[in-house]
């Protein structure tokens, strides 16, 4: 489409930040981007984009952006050609894998990129080196996810898609801040207040989200579990549970009713008086349709698969699942969270959950590829990767991640790179981890190149080129073809990424009628889509559940405290969390000016009352403290936050959480405990 001067392009694509997947238009003039269009006819967004969609073009042409491949020698970077660059990483990785052996090798998998690019690079480490020590970022945010409603429903992913709030009479929220990290579902929250339905929202601080709910109950920091066999044990107690679908469709019931016996009164625990319990037990288990959405909240700790099993146990305890308004749905946080586990970026699944330590399937694999001996063990997850540096793991290829900020005990990352032989990493700016690499390869961002990213409704949506990238960067899918070339594999003949998705659609049943063709449409396809004639699934679970047996599973699970608990030595909890005008690590939307302006610094949120203790005023600048390490920054004095909690956003590497996080694992699914830490406060300067 062009204006009446022939100049103007409008290119549909998808946003490149959260999961909720809006649909947009880059418009190009000259070659550049020039600003973004909402699209009108998606089901998803309506013609309306967040603060965060509507800057999106702007980081693509920045002036630092990453144009040349870049080699370390002698400490310093130096431009070297594409042949170069590839052939070092072949050699270097060939020669690792032969005198160390497969466990020598680490790839981390970004979920900022296009399904086809997560799916080629797990092929390429799985082909070329017969490892499993491929993962992906969902493991530091919704690892708990796949792991825990796969191991209650049988399939880990959302059940219902966004709009089916509007189904609902009630929706119960825990650990999500949507109308910040997720505006455009927190506007169908808007929409579905507007046509009545009651919403409830748990959560320890007081959010924009919280301010929206008809009830909200603010519990102490994670003890999401006891919460949760609380209103279970009064729902049962009033004899106000689902009988007849338990009975039909599930299986463990009295393991759980026998579990929660003894969560009767649990305010000693929670902060929630059992009154206040009852209320919410009542109305959520009165409701017709009821569903549950949740977010980091509940997945960032080191119960997180249990606190998702819980979730699952509340919703089939009164009949809510497979229907509209139903279900258990976390919310993505990043674009294509759900797509990287989808396409097997995954130390234990091939593409569609495909286990590898099935001799069938894998042995299928390796026919549909054309290979011999795939490795079958479970691989090494993310963060274990990084503890692992320099002993077994020797070399390690990062694409689109920037672990220095995002992981856990950010000084651990840092001497962990350190440990390594070799690192690459593929992105498109000189990330702060970028600076640990021996060599650097550019990428391509979401407008310069194809593909497809699946949001957190399992909706695939069409990624679309509008630009060209800068200098010589590539698309990233034609780094990974080149690489394969280099290291003279079959099977990686690829012309264009729509090639990848179909090679994809081959090896994976679940995916195999979902074609370009039929995402030509804002509306799109979810998955399963097994055939080009199935129309595709909304919602899940409906006549059975995806498990072996088609029941879903009721889990007794026991309350226990995070791994590091507030004490004399370190007496606040820290918490963390998003914000409303920035992203991940801020690598995009640090360079949206707009964006910059609202929110430029890092800060932390402390109630009034220890702010009044402490002699600490609104705009101080104040040390924080952990076990691991320190951060200045800038007090924020809000009753948001409750007497001994504090809560600090992600995004800033001038006032970096994770210096502070603990990486303490959930033994499931390998999930660290972001959201909870033992951390001291100090008073250190006057007011700036």
């Amino acid at each position: 489409m062009a204006d009446t001067n022939g100049k103007l392009r409008y290119v549909p694509t998808t946003c490149p930040y959260c999961g909720v997947g809006c649909g947009l238009n880059l418009v190009v003039n000259e070659g550049k981007l020039v600003g973004v269009e909402p699209l009108k006819r998606s089901p998803i967004n309506e013609g309306k984009l967040c603060p965060k969609g509507a800057t999106c073009w702007e980081f693509v042409h920045s002036p630092d952006r990453l144009t040349k491949p870049l080699i370390k020698k002698n400490g310093e970077f130096v431009e070297a050609s594409w042949d170069e660059a590839y052939d070092l990483i072949a050699s270097k990785f060939k020669e690792t894998s032969e005198k160390y052996g497969p466990k020598s090798l680490g790839f981390q998998v970004s979920c900022r990129t296009p399904n086809e690019e997560c799916y080629i690079m797990q092929k390429l480490a799985r082909v070329a080196f017969k490892t499993n020590n491929i993962d992906n970022c969902a493991r530091i945010c919704h690892g708990p996810s796949v792991a825990g409603l796969s191991l209650s429903f049988g399939s880990g992913a959302a059940t219902n898609p966004f709009e089916d709030v509007l189904n609902a009479d009630v929706i119960f929220m825990i650990g999500a801040n949507t109308i910040e990290a997720h505006p455009l579902a927190g506007r169908r929250l808007v929409q579905a207040k507007k046509a009545g339905k009651k919403i409830i929202v748990c959560d320890p601080r007081y959010t924009p989200t919280a301010r929206l709910a008809d009830e909200w109950v603010r519990y102490n920091p994670s003890t999401n579990i006891a919460l949760i066999n609380s209103i279970m044990y009064w729902i049962i107690q009033e004899n106000l549970h689902d009988k007849e679908f338990i009975e039909k469709r599930t299986t463990g019931f009295e393991d759980l009713k026998k579990t929660v016996e003894n969560y009767a009164d649990v305010e000693s625990i929670t902060g929630v008086p059992t009154e206040r319990v009852k209320e919410i037990a009542r109305i959520y288990a009165g409701a017709k349709n009821a569903v549950i959405i949740y977010c980091l909240g509940i997945t960032e700790l080191s119960t997180g698969t249990d606190n998702v099993r819980s979730l699952g146990n509340l919703s089939m305890l009164t009949g809510n699942v497979g229907r509209p308004g139903t279900g258990v749905n976390p919310l993505r946080g990043q674009n294509n969270v759900q797509g990287a586990c989808d396409m097997g970026a995954y130390p234990n699944v091939f593409s569609g959950y495909q286990k590898c330590e099935d001799d069938t399937i894998r042995k299928r694999m390796e026919e549909l590829w054309g290979v011999t001996g795939l490795a079958s063990e479970y691989g090494v997850t993310l963060t274990e990767q990084i503890t692992q540096c320099g002993d077994p793991i020797k070399a390690m290829y990062i694409f689109a991640l920037n672990p220095v900020v995002s992981y856990p005990d950010s000084n651990h990352v840092m001497r962990s790179l350190e440990k390594l032989d070799f690192l690459v990493v593929q992105d498109i700016f000189m990330t702060e981890t970028a600076k640990y690499a021996d060599v650097i390869l550019p990428g391509a961002s979401f407008a310069e190149k194809d593909g497809t990213f699946t949001s957190g409704e399992r909706r695939i949506n069409r990624v679309r080129k509008a630009v060209e990238p800068p200098g010589e960067a590539k698309a990233d899918w034609e780094i990974f073809v080149d690489l394969a070339h280099k290291l003279g594999l079959q099977g990686f003949d690829f012309n264009s990424a729509e090639d990848i998705w179909d090679d994809m659609r081959r090896v994976t049943p679940s995916m195999a009628g979902a074609s370009y063709a039929r995402m030509e449409k804002p509306e799109s396809v979810h998955w399963p889509c097994p055939t080009e004639e199935h129309p595709g699934t909304p919602i899940l679970h409906r006549e059975k559940f995806s498990s072996a047996d088609g029941l879903g599973h009721f889990f007794g699970i026991e309350h226990r405290p995070p791994a590091e608990v507030a004490d004399a030595e370190y007496p606040f909890t820290l918490m963390t969390g998003r914000l409303l005008f920035h992203y991940h690590t801020r690598t995009q939307t640090g360079r949206a000016e707009l964006l910059h302006h609202e929110v430029p610094n890092g800060y932390v949120q402390i109630n009034n009352e220890d702010a009044a203790r402490l002699k600490i005023q609104n705009g101080e600048m104040i040390k924080l403290t952990s076990r691991r390490g320190e951060v200045e920054t800038t007090a924020r004095v809000t009753d948001e936050v409750a007497p001994g909690v504090l809560m600090m956003a992600m995004h800033f590497a001038d006032a970096a959480a994770n210096m502070l996080t603990n990486t303490a694992l959930d033994p499931l699914s390998k999930m660290p405990e972001l959201k909870h830490s033992a951390v001291k406060v100090e008073k250190i300067t006057g007011v700036q």
